[in-house]
C-alpha cells in the first residue's frame, strides 16, 4: 500500500457512522444511566447520555482510524460491511436494553435519598433528549472533519509533504474553537451575567427597608438599601428579632447585628471592606460575644440555616459581617472571575482582623470565619492563618467546601489511614474535625480542643465537595466498600463517564434538603454548638432548638 492508498484508507469517513464508534458510544451511554450521587431529571439525564455517547463514539472512531494508520490487518470490503452492520445492530441493542434499566438505576439513587420513584415516561424522555444531543454533536464533529480535510487538501497543493494537512487541521481547530468560544461560551456567559445582574435589582416585597436605625440599609446606615442587592436585602430582612429569639433564649435576648455590603456599595474590594468595618462599628458589632466574618456564596447569598441558628444559640449576642463579590452562581463565578472572590475575602478579613486586634482581649468578641460553598473556598484560599498566630482567631466553620479548597484538600490528603475520605480524621482532632449528617464532633476518641477550632461540614453525596479530575481515569475512594449511607450501593465507576456524571450532579446538588450541596439546619446546629461551645448547652437544648427550626420557613 503506497502513501496515497494509505491516506485514502485512513481518511475519516465523516459521511457515515462508525460501527465500532457507535458500539462504544452506546456502552458509554449505558454507563451514564447508572446510579450517581444525585438524581437527575429526564432532560439532564438525556443531556448526560448524549454527551457520554458522543465521547464514546469519538474514542471508538479514533481507535479505528489509529488501527488503519498503523497498517494493521483489515478484513476485505465485503466482510467489513457485514462486521460494521453487526456492530451497529449490537450498539442499538445495548441502547435499548440500557433504556429498559434507566428507571431502576435512577430509582436506586432516589431510594437512598428518600425520594419518590421516577414516572414510567422517564426512559422515553431520556431517549429523545440523548438522541438529539448525540446527533448535534455528531454533526458538529463531522463538520470539523470535513473542514479539516478540505483545508488540508487545498493547502497540500501549495505546501510540501504533510505540512498542508497538518496546517488544515490547525485551521479547523482554531475556527471551531473561535466559534465555540466566541459565539457560544461567551454569549452564554454574557447572558448569564445579564440575567443575574437583572435579578439583583428585583425587590422582594417581603423584604422592606429597615426602620430600625441600627440595621444595615436603614436611613441611618452607611450602606444604601438599594445597593445591597437581592441577596443582601434577603440576609438583612431575615434577621431574627429579639422577640423571636427570646422564645428560645429568654428575656435577655437581643437582636443580632448583621452587616452586609453589596458589590455596588463601593468601587473596590478594599473600599467595601472598609465600609463594612465602619458599619459594624456603628452598629456595635464589636460589643457582641460572637463575631462571624462570612464569605458569601457566588451569588452573594447567606444561608439562614446557618446564621439564624447561631443567633438563637447565643441569644442574639452575635454579629455577622459579609461583603458581596459577585452575583453569579458559585460555578459561574469560579469559571469567570474567581479572583474577585479571593480579593474580597482577603480584604474583608484583613480589615476586620486588624481592628479586632486593637481591642482588649478580655472584652472583644470571639472571632470566627465562616463560608459555604465558594465562600468556604475563598476564605480557605486567602485567610493568612500563619500571620495571625500571635493573636489567633477562635475558629472557622466551613460547609460544603468545593473539591479545590486548599485546607479541605490538605485534610483529605493527610488524613489518618484508617479514616474514610468522606469523613477524614485530621491528626488527633484537637484542631480540625469533620462531620456530616451523623454528628461525630463530640467523638470521645478525639483529643480535647485546642485554642483554635476548625469544623468542616461535608456530605458524602455532595458532588461539589467530592468531584476529582482523577475520576476520569480512576475510581474515587468514596466508592470503596466503606461507603457512606447517602451514596447508592449500586453506584459504580466507569472511565470518563463517572466524571461526566459528577459534573452534571453539581447542577442538581441543591435539590434535596440534607443531601448533596443542600446543607441542613440540624447539621449547622451541631457544628456551631461544637465550634462556639455556648454556655449551658446540652443535648436537650440542642433538641429544643432543632424542633424550633423545624417550624421555621425554608431558607430557599
Amino acid at each position: 500500500m503506497n502513501d496515497q492508498d494509505l491516506e485514502t484508507a485512513i481518511a475519516p469517513r465523516y459521511w457515515r457512522l462508525s460501527g465500532f464508534g457507535l458500539l462504544v458510544g452506546t456502552l458509554f451511554f449505558a454507563a451514564s444511566l447508572t446510579p450517581s450521587l444525585m438524581p437527575r431529571p429526564a432532560v439532564l439525564q438525556g443531556i448526560l447520555g448524549g454527551l457520554s455517547a458522543a465521547l464514546g463514539y469519538t474514542i471508538g472512531a479514533f481507535l479505528i482510524w489509529l488501527w488503519r494508520a498503523m497498517r494493521l490487518p483489515e478484513a476485505d470490503r465485503q466482510a467489513e460491511r457485514g462486521f460494521r452492520a453487526l456492530l451497529i445492530v449490537s450498539g442499538l441493542i445495548v441502547y435499548v436494553l440500557s433504556l429498559t434499566k434507566a428507571a431502576d438505576w435512577q430509582n436506586a439513587t432516589l431510594a437512598v435519598l428518600g425520594q419518590d420513584a421516577v414516572d414510567s415516561a422517564h426512559p422515553f424522555k431520556v431517549a429523545a433528549v440523548s438522541l438529539c444531543v448525540f446527533a448535534v454533536l455528531w454533526l458538529g464533529g463531522s463538520a470539523f472533519v470535513y473542514v479539516a480535510r478540505r483545508a488540508g487538501a487545498a493547502l497540500g497543493r501549495l505546501l510540501p509533504g504533510r505540512t498542508g494537512p497538518v496546517t488544515g487541521l490547525l485551521i479547523a481547530i482554531y475556527l471551531f474553537w473561535a466559534i465555540g468560544d466566541g459565539l457560544l461560551v461567551r454569549r452564554v456567559m454574557q447572558a448569564a451575567d445579564a440575567s443575574f445582574a437583572a435579578g439583583e435589582q428585583v425587590f422582594d416585597p417581603r423584604m422592606l427597608e429597615p426602620t430600625d436605625p441600627m440595621m444595615t440599609g436603614s436611613d441611618a446606615s452607611l450602606v444604601e438599601w438599594d445597593d445591597l442587592g437581592n441577596r443582601g436585602r434577603d440576609f438583612i430582612g431575615r434577621t431574627p428579632t429579639e422577640e423571636e429569639i427570646s422564645t428560645f433564649h429568654g428575656p435577655d435576648a437581643r437582636t443580632p447585628v448583621r452587616v452586609y455590603v453589596g458589590r455596588v456599595s463601593a468601587e473596590t474590594a478594599r473600599e467595601r471592606a472598609e465600609l463594612a468595618l465602619q458599619e459594624l462599628i456603628r452598629q456595635g458589632g464589636f460589643d457582641r460575644k460572637i463575631l462571624i466574618v462570612t464569605t458569601p456564596v457566588g451569588t452573594g447569598w447567606m444561608d439562614p440555616g446557618s446564621h439564624d441558628v447561631v443567633d438563637f444559640m447565643w441569644g442574639g449576642d452575635t454579629a455577622h459581617v459579609a461583603a458581596q463579590y459577585s452575583y453569579l452562581t458559585s460555578i459561574l463565578s469560579i469559571l469567570t472571575n474567581v479572583e474577585y472572590g479571593f480579593e474580597q475575602s482577603r480584604e474583608l478579613f484583613d480589615v476586620i482582623y486588624e481592628y479586632w486586634t486593637t481591642l482588649p482581649p478580655d472584652s472583644r468578641p470571639r472571632l470566627y470565619i465562616h463560608g459555604l460553598s465558594q465562600g468556604a473556598l475563598n476564605s480557605q484560599a486567602t485567610v493568612p492563618f500563619f500571620n495571625t498566630l500571635a493573636d489567633p482567631v477562635d475558629g472557622a466553620f466551613w460547609a460544603g467546601s468545593p473539591f479545590i479548597s486548599p485546607i479541605w484538600r490538605h485534610v483529605i490528603d493527610n488524613r489518618a489511614p484508617d479514616s474514610p475520605v468522606w469523613r477524614p480524621l485530621s491528626g488527633n482532632g484537637s484542631l480540625i474535625r469533620v462531620t456530616n449528617q451523623d454528628n461525630v464532633l463530640d467523638d470521645p476518641g478525639f483529643a480535647p480542643w485546642g485554642p483554635i477550632r476548625f469544623v468542616f461540614l461535608s456530605y458524602a453525596s455532595d458532588p461539589i465537595v467530592n468531584f476529582d479530575f482523577g475520576t476520569i481515569l480512576r475510581a474515587p475512594e468514596w466508592l470503596s466498600e466503606d461507603r457512606p449511607a447517602d451514596v447508592s450501593p449500586d453506584m459504580r465507576w466507569y472511565p470518563f463517564v463517572t466524571a461526566f456524571q459528577l459534573a452534571l450532579d453539581m447542577t442538581t446538588a441543591l435539590g434535596i434538603e440534607g443531601f448533596g450541596h443542600y446543607y441542613f439546619f440540624e447539621d449547622y446546629i451541631s457544628a456551631w454548638a461544637e465550634l462556639t461551645d455556648p454556655p449551658g448547652w446540652t443535648e436537650a437544648r440542642e433538641a429544643e432548638l432543632k424542633a424550633l427550626f423545624e417550624t421555621r420557613p425554608s431558607p430557599w
